[in-house]
Formats: structure tokens, sequence, C-alpha cells
């Protein structure tokens, strides 16, 4: 079979390993082995999955290819808990992934979080993010998007904080396993325009054979694609949805999210109803402050009165600023008056911890300083 992305093995689900090891004359188990030593005890490669036979670990090799995701640059930030990690893939395209430690606080437990991509580049153009300047090249498969949680979950597992620091290890706090606690998909790219692959993401994640994260433990953000919103109600999974709303009105919201245009506030805000009364969960809706754009008293009275009465919560989220770009994080006071307007209307309402400013961790930047190389001049590395 030929080493390409259709032989990638984390692009299968269980049935479809299953029915490609019998064609081989392998029975089920073995599918079932392989299985666990991808996604559980989170193998590097075909000839770790030692309880196999070396006949077996050898076909698997020369049928499959086990990896496509090649490390190409790191970034850390100076407090060690936030890593950017430049992906480049097997046609030579380039993706972004974040790893965000968090530590644990009297009201909550230790998290390692990745964001992960699910597009090389991404069609919105939505005007503050540098992924959206470059355009859309491609989606991503499922397997490429699994492959950016498995890569932080075998870092996670293999240093976990103990030992000497090596380059490419951290200190994590909390305990090693899960290696992995939450799931973004707010990556590169729009989920819910790459929506079979995302889901099949989903699914294999939360598959308890498997990696076996709570999908409560997984959020899909998405720009605020109806059709996509509307679907996924009716999906039996409980991920969290996130949306990217930026403003209480058309005007604004087109002038920076051009989606706008097409799913404009009237028709995006009763998807997001439907989703809530459908799931019974909580919608959150992303609003990143920008000053003298949208961070304006008026603003925040206008965005209570149109959320008013649904189950969800606004995440204020400081502009990261974008090289080229004119706009600014607001002042802190702006961001307090913004906070207790909501507040007082009784909108549940945070402010986004922020991580990785220094290094540039929002979505694409990491990307557009670094041209990738030919796909021939790097081999696989692994996890």
């Amino acid at each position: 079979m030929t080493q390409s992305n259709d032989a990638f093995i984390l692009n299968r689900d269980l049935p479809q390993l299953e029915q490609e090891l019998l064609a081989l004359g392998e029975p089920t188990y073995r599918a079932r082995q392989v299985w666990h030593w991808l996604y559980h005890r989170l193998a590097g490669s075909f000839a770790e999955m030692t309880d196999l036979p070396r006949s077996l670990r050898d076909r698997l090799a020369s049928h499959y290819t086990f990896d496509t995701l090649y490390p190409q640059a790191l970034q850390v930030s100076h407090d060690g808990l936030t890593r950017k990690q430049l992906f480049r893939l097997a046609d030579g395209t380039a993706i972004e992934t974040v790893l965000m430690l968090y530590d644990a606080t009297d009201t909550g437990k230790a998290r390692r979080t990745v964001c992960v991509s699910t597009q090389v580049g991404c069609a919105l153009g939505c005007v503050f993010c540098a992924t959206g300047q470059t355009g859309l090249q491609r989606n991503l498969s499922s397997g490429e998007i699994v492959g950016q949680v498995l890569y932080f979950a075998r870092q996670v597992a293999r240093h976990g904080g103990n030992g000497e620091p090596t380059d490419d290890a951290l200190p994590i706090p909390g305990p090693v396993y899960p290696p992995i606690t939450n799931i973004i998909f707010a990556g590169m790219g729009e989920p819910l325009a790459n929506y079979d692959a995302t889901l099949a993401a989903v699914r294999r994640l939360n598959d308890a054979d498997g990696f076996g994260l709570g999908a409560r433990h997984m959020i899909i953000s998405t720009a605020g694609l109806v059709p996509g919103i509307r679907k996924l109600a009716r999906e039996n999974v409980q991920v969290s949805l996130a949306v990217s709303l930026h403003a209480p009105s058309d005007e604004v919201r087109t002038r920076l999210m051009p989606i706008n245009r097409r799913y404009p506030l009237s028709e995006l805000l009763p998807a997001c109803r439907e989703y809530v009364e459908k799931t019974g969960r909580r919608v959150a809706f992303e609003y990143i402050l920008i000053e003298g754009i949208n961070s304006m008293p008026s603003q925040a009275r206008q965005l209570a009165a149109l959320i008013q009465g649904m189950t969800c919560m606004v995440n204020l989220i400081p502009v990261n600023p974008v090289p080229g770009s004119a706009f600014m994080p607001p002042r802190r006071e702006t961001l307090i008056a913004f906070q207790s307007i909501l507040n007082s209307a009784g909108v549940t309402t945070t402010v986004r911890t922020e991580k990785g400013r220094e290094i540039q961790a929002a979505c694409g930047q990491l990307r557009g300083r670094v041209a990738a190389p030919p796909a021939a001049e790097t081999q696989a590395t692994g996890g």
C-alpha cells in the first residue's frame, strides 16, 4: 500500500480497522489490540506494540502510515505553561496546535488542554485572525485532527514533570493521567465547515475503549455556521458548543466576520436557541474585545438584550494583536465596565485567561512566519 494519507492508520475507526485486518487474515481482536495501543497506551510506533507478533507489527508498518504530523517549529511561553507546535503534514502544508497547562485551583483540578486545528488555513476571513488572512488550503482528515491530541498526550505521559527537564519536556501540573483533560476544536480553520471529520475525531477521542475523554470535556468552536449548529444539535454527542459572536449588531459583526453576511444574527441566534432546547446544554459565546470597535457600554447593553433568556455564558477575550492589524486590546477599565454591565443584566460572564501572548499563540501566527520545507526533507519524529 502506498505510504500516503490514505494509508494513515488514525483515519480508521475501529470497525474499519477490524475489516482491514480480517482481510489480512488476522482475527478481529488484533484490531482491538492495535486500537488500545494507539489511543490508550499512546504508542509512538508499531514497533512499540510489544504484545503483537513481530510479523504482524512488520505487516502493519508495510500497510499503514503511523504518523503524518511532523514537528517543525516549537514556541514555549516564558512560564512554561503554553506551547505552540507547528506541524508539517505529508503534503507539505502546515498547521498549528497549542497545549495549555493550568495549575489546580481552589475550585478546580489541574487541566491540560489541547487546542486543535481542523483545516489548513480558513476560508472565513475574520479580520482579527491571522489564519483567516491566508485563505483555505484544505480540510484535515479525522486522523490528522486526532493526531494532534495524541502527539501532546504522548509528551505529557512521557515526561509528566518528572526527572531532569529536556528541550521537549515541560513541567506538567497534576497527575499524568489522563494525559489530556480538555480538547478545544478552535485552532486553525472552521470545525463545522469540516463537519464529518470533526465529528469523527470527537467520537474517536470519546471512545471508552480508546482515548476515553468525556465529550463534555470537548468544545467545538464555530464562527457561526448555522446549518452546522442545527445539525450538531441533533447529534447524540455531549460535546459543548462555543460560538464566536464578537459583536451585538450586524453592522459591526459583518465588519469583523464576513460570514455574518451569509448567516446574520437574525439566523444565528435562533439556531443557538434551538441548540440549547434540543441538547439542554449551555452555549458559550466568545466575544473578542477590541478597543473602540465592540467594547462600548452601549454595546454591552445591546449584547445582554440580544441573548436575554438563553442558557448561555459570555467569554470575554481581549484581542491578541496580529502583525499589521490596528486592533488593540481594551483598556482594563473598559473590560471591567463591559463585564459589569453584562453581570448586572444577569449574564454569566468570564474573562479569558491570557496565555501565550508572548509566543503569539493565536491561530496562524507561527505558521505565517515559518516556511514549510519540502515533504521529503523531514522524517516523522513521533510525539
